[in-house]
């Protein structure tokens, strides 16, 4: 079996093995489109094609398409509030993350067309540029959510969760994991070079890159660590005032616009 298909709830677990228990790598959003690599049971292990990943998800969750041209640019439309809701002309609601991707969006109606359906959002979706203020704007958004690995929304997100989603609604696309989001961008040699919205990537004992935050500018980072909350940083890495040490370790720096 190969062929696309569409999540139609607010976020899937989207697991390592075919199971429940199996460890979730990350969350695939209302909106995404996946494509089908094979069938396992109930399961059906499939590739975004929007970063790259792979793993396994519930079957019964997803609404098959005929076809799908892949875009990575930016024609997609993303909700940018921590959750929306949108209704369609039976009166059905739907809840909607923040990231989540709106395909046959109108901006003249607020609407946008999946599934077959028609539906309306209930509140004005804010088209945001690619600046740093946006950035900024935007994750902060996220401020004392909680931790949750592999998460992806309010209620639960992880550090490179955090810098994807953001990335996502301004248009600038992203891989999922901070071991390949390092890769992305251009590299900043110190902290006093850095420009909000920077993008710093931390590692540890053995080089490996292991965390990643937004920086907001005067040795300011907000990051995904226990919640999403705003520390100190400098050369050496972040420094967590409340318990009077350094808790992550500089490794690089990396500039994804180019304002």
């Amino acid at each position: 079996m190969s062929q696309y298909a569409l999540v139609n709830i607010a976020c899937l677990p989207l697991r390592s093995e075919p199971s429940e228990k199996a460890e979730m790598a990350t969350q695939v959003l209302f909106g995404d489109v996946v494509y089908v690599i094979e069938e396992f049971g109930n399961w059906v292990r499939v590739h975004c094609p929007f970063d790259d990943y792979i793993g396994w998800i519930d079957s019964k969750t997803l609404y098959y398409i005929d076809n799908y041209t892949e875009s990575k640019n930016n024609t997609y439309y993303s909700t940018d509030s921590l959750f929306s809701w949108a209704i369609n002309a039976d009166g059905q609601r739907i809840l909607i993350p923040a990231g989540a991707t709106l395909l046959n969006y109108s901006e003249a109606n607020n609407t946008f067309n999946m599934f077959g359906t028609t539906y309306q959002l209930t509140q004005p979706l804010n088209l945001y540029k690619a600046t740093a203020n946006n950035v900024i704007h935007l994750a902060t958004q996220f401020l004392n959510c909680p931790y949750l690995w592999g998460g992806k929304t309010a209620f639960g997100i992880d550090c490179s969760g955090l810098v994807q989603i953001v990335y996502k609604i301004i248009k600038v696309p992203l891989l999922r994991d901070a071991k390949h989001q390092v890769y992305q961008g251009i590299t900043i040699n110190f902290i006093e070079e850095a420009l909000p919205a920077d993008l710093l990537f931390f590692h540890n004992e053995h080089g490996q890159i292991i965390h990643v935050g937004i920086y907001l500018g005067n040795n300011k980072i907000i990051h995904a660590s226990g919640k999403v909350r705003i520390d100190d940083v400098d050369n050496y890495g972040i420094y967590r005032k409340d318990c009077n040490k350094y808790t992550h370790t500089l490794a690089t720096i990396k500039r994804i616009l180019n304002e």
